[in-house]
């Protein structure tokens, strides 16, 4: 009944890392500031984006369009912005899945 159990809840998950997305050399944004610097992110400067963390990050993906960050995804784009002396061209690769406009990140690195 257990060997059940835990193949039931493996074969639950499996499907979430089939969905996994990549998004490489993106720009991270916070999101008070995305409407206003959607069509030149990279102009966004460091400061602004941690003053401006209460609001939430997430990317301006190839297309133009912005996908918020989950929570964890939130709190991992301000560490790094925090420990880079980056002034601007705030860019980062992102895996996660993708719900909506959301990312569910499970991980982000400088570029």
């Amino acid at each position: 009944m257990k060997r059940a159990a835990v193949l039931s809840a493996l074969l639950m998950l499996f499907p979430a890392f089939l969905a996994a997305e990549d998004w490489s050399n993106v720009s991270i944004i916070d999101s008070h500031c995305e409407a206003k610097m959607k069509t030149n992110a990279d102009a966004h400067p460091r400061d602004c984006a941690l003053m401006c963390a209460k609001s939430g990050y997430g990317i301006i993906d190839q297309s133009g369009s912005f996908l918020k960050f989950d929570a964890k995804g939130n709190a991992e784009a301000k560490q790094l912005l925090q420990n880079s002396t980056r002034k601007d061209h705030l860019r980062v690769d992102v895996t996660g899945t993708k719900n909506g406009n959301t990312i569910h990140v499970t991980a982000i690195k400088m570029v």
